[in-house]
């Protein structure tokens, strides 16, 4: 890292401390180690593409690899460790060598920017060993431009390098990608970042709580960059003294025991409680989208405390997390946290786009408050249970064989986890009926096993024409024809609009030819029975609403109000289904 006197104009901290060597770069050991073997045994390629997030030092790669390729402190080649004290090192790092070519794409994203740079490519360095090329945000070039660069990438001159950098790889042209070597820098650990803080801290003899700089490691998101830009704002506000309350006042952030109790009130159903706290974290300066974006990292974090224990044990965690994140894990289930999850994920977005943020994140609250009294699946099937133990063992034929399998949304809460509980408490009541499948047969295997088939009635004949591998005709049979009559080697039809004309030759001589009698399909004009498709429909609605008087469907639908039966199936209980399985099915639906 650089420094300057006391008498050197300031340089922000992000500026002054921008990294020189390849050691100075945070949290690329994988990546140091790569390019720092690649130059000690001169294996280095001619194109390079860095690509990671903003702030990560992918343009201060980019130098640092120009250095090495051009320092004559360490002997007479490329070294892995740059002097920094030599002619062509102090010039690159003042951005102002004659050979070291750095380009915006975002500025210069058409192809005479690129044609340019390609004229000077065929030409030796100046003063140094190697051309180097910066390109910063190559995803930015235009398709001609890439284009113009491909034929210099296959064969470039022995003397010239091209470093890319881009936030966005997946926009650089897989033919560009395959001329490269590929390094992905790495957001920076907010361990890492925090101690990477604290040096510069100490060296620039600024006084700051450790919370603080852990609040500017995450509010960072990985980036140096960024890190030291807020450390450089939260030192300008409040001094050579920063404080947690400072750091949090500056970026709207909410105080993190207060986000606790917000969110213990939500999951317990307290919800004019949880609207005051949020009242007063508001007034206090926090932002609501910031707000809920809060309860979504504790949401997180209690699950991850829930499913790994062991995460209280890291050093890293703060006080206030160990012991108010464990006991909430522990009091809270897991269905319970996976749908304030849920809430909490599409809420953010709402609160995002609304015209009034802070109104949108109440309405969360309150949606999530009023959640948190709806029963979980294990324990819908348990009330199930307990109201009607004997409902699930009626004999065949009744009612009671069937289950709901599928739940509507509640137009009530609009909560996109309903449907799951419901669902899950019906599907779970009864297993479903397992059916072996029908042979395949080829059409000659179906005409032969068809020979002399008895066809009774209209069914028979579908099932029929099914079996000869007929699906236009099949169609047509249940959706566009009226049956008017039946008898064996005799049918008569009135046909929609839709029917095909010739349904009912084709339809006879396939019965013709595969049963072995003459069979007559003749158009009729009487009225006829409905199609098969619009019985089915009736009789389908006539059954749903059968089911949904039954009263171990009522109970399962009472809980969420406005819900209705989407789909029902047949299942057939078993003597294995006894209460033990149950109690197993009832055991795994809380474990997970």
């Amino acid at each position: 890292m650089t420094d300057t006197s006391a008498s050197s104009p300031y340089r922000v901290l992000a500026r002054k401390y921008r990294p020189q060597t390849f050691t100075d770069l945070v949290g690329q050991e994988v990546m140091v180690r790569t390019l720092t073997s690649a130059i000690r045994t001169e294996r280095l390629p001619h194109a390079f593409v860095l690509t990671g997030v903003r702030g990560v030092g992918k343009t201060s790669t980019a130098r640092i690899i120009a250095k090495a390729m051009n320092c004559t402190g360490r002997g007479d080649g490329p070294t892995e460790d740059p002097c920094g004290t030599c002619e062509h090192c102090v010039a690159i790092s003042e951005d102002r060598h004659v050979d070291v070519l750095e380009m915006d794409a975002a500025s210069h994203t058409g192809v005479d920017g690129i044609r340019d740079l390609i004229d000077g490519v065929r030409y030796a360095p100046v003063s140094g060993r190697y051309k180097v090329y910066i390109i910063d945000e190559v995803h930015m070039l235009s398709t001609n431009a890439f284009n113009a660069l491909l034929k210099t990438l296959e064969e470039p001159p022995p003397h010239a390098m091209f470093v890319f950098a881009t936030t966005e790889v997946r926009r650089i042209p897989v033919t560009v990608l395959s001329r490269c070597m590929r390094f992905d820098l790495r957001r920076i650990e907010a361990e890492s970042l925090v101690d990477h803080l604290a040096r510069i801290c100490e060296h620039e003899v600024i006084e700051i709580e450790r919370g603080a700089l852990d609040i500017i490691a995450r509010a960072a998101e990985g980036s140096v960059r960024d890190a030291l830009s807020l450390l450089d704002q939260a030192a300008t506000l409040a001094g050579e003294d920063v404080s947690v309350d400072r750091v949090r006042d500056m970026l709207g952030l909410a105080d993190r025991v207060q986000m606790y109790g917000l969110l213990e009130q939500v999951l317990h159903g307290h919800v004019a409680a949880a609207l005051g706290t949020f009242s007063e974290l508001v007034g206090a300066g926090a932002e609501p989208d910031l707000i809920v974006e809060d309860l979504l990292t504790l949401t997180h974090w209690l699950t991850r405390v829930k499913v790994v224990p062991d995460s209280l044990k890291d050093p890293a965690v703060a006080e206030t997390d160990r012991t108010r994140g464990e006991r909430l894990a522990t009091n809270l289930s897991m269905p319970i946290l996976t749908r304030a999850w849920q809430i909490l994920l599409k809420g953010l977005s709402e609160v995002r786009s609304a015209p009034s943020p802070s109104e949108a994140a109440e309405m969360v609250i309150v949606r999530l408050g009023y959640a948190a009294s709806l029963p979980v699946p294990a324990e819908i099937i348990r009330q199930l249970r307990e109201a009607d133990s004997g409902a699930m063992a009626t004999e065949p034929g009744d009612t009671s064989d069937t289950v709901v399998r599928s739940v509507a949304t509640s137009s009530v809460t609009g909560d996109a986890t309903l449907p799951a509980t419901a669902e899950s408490a019906a599907a779970m009541a009864v297993p479903p009926l397992t059916q072996e499948s029908d042979p395949v047969l080829t059409g000659q295997e179906a005409s032969q096993s068809a020979h002399g088939r008895a066809l009774p009635d209209f069914d028979s004949v579908i099932a029929f024409v099914r079996e000869m591998k007929e699906p236009i005709l099949e169609t047509n049979l249940r959706n566009n024809v009226h049956l008017v009559s039946f008898a064996p080697g005799r049918i008569e039809l009135r046909l929609d609009d839709k029917a095909e004309r010739d349904l009912t030759s084709r339809l006879g001589t396939l019965l013709s030819e595969g049963t072995g009698r003459r069979w007559v399909v003749s158009v009729s004009q009487a009225e006829g029975a409905p199609t098969l498709n619009q019985q089915a429909v009736s009789a389908e609605r006539d059954r749903r609403a059968q089911i949904e008087q039954h009263p171990l469907v009522r109970k399962a639908l009472d809980p969420f109000p406005g819900a209705e039966v989407r789909e029902i199936r047949d299942v057939t209980l078993v003597p294995s289904a006894d209460a033990d399985e149950i109690s197993e099915v009832l055991k795994e639906e809380e474990e997970s």
